[in-house]
């Protein structure tokens, strides 16, 4: 069940600017997506699909970790490491969180400087996909401005 009134603080918080203000609004912006995830039949499908990837996020501007696990069916995350991750993602805030609500293009970070990553670049690249259909999805519900 999608909680609308998470879904509407967060898109009052991005209408307003105030999403960027704390790194722990991004695990609020997590439960929404793992809650449309957990009930799309196009993100449940992909879901399915995808096997066990595990992004770790850090920033490095900032004393905030997190981390989000895809695949096998199920959608998980949570503040702090997460020693099964299968790879990494380090920035400064603003471009971390621009990557993560598709403001900013990862590859463009990456190749730019401003985004560091390890690990497994197919992980990545499904992660990556994952994410820009799920804040698509978001969008054309209305989750999501």
């Amino acid at each position: 069940m999608i909680d609308e009134n998470l879904a509407k603080e967060l898109k009052e918080m991005k209408e307003s600017g105030k999403m960027s203000e704390e790194p722990r609004n991004m695990l609020k912006l997590m439960e929404l997506i793992k809650q449309v995830s957990l009930e799309n039949e196009d993100l449940v499908e992909e879901l399915n699909f995808l096997e066990g990837v595990t992004a770790q996020m850090k920033l490095n501007d900032k004393d905030f970790t997190w981390w989000i696990s895809l695949g096998d069916g199920k959608f998980d995350y949570g503040e702090g490491e997460n020693e099964n991750a299968t790879f990494s993602m380090e920035s400064d805030w603003k471009t971390l969180s621009g990557v993560m609500v598709g403001e900013v293009d990862g590859t463009a970070a990456y190749m730019g400087g401003s985004m560091k990553i390890e690990g497994n670049t197919e992980d990545t690249m499904a992660f990556g996909d994952y994410f820009e259909f799920a804040m698509e999805i978001m969008k054309e519900l209305g989750y999501w401005g």
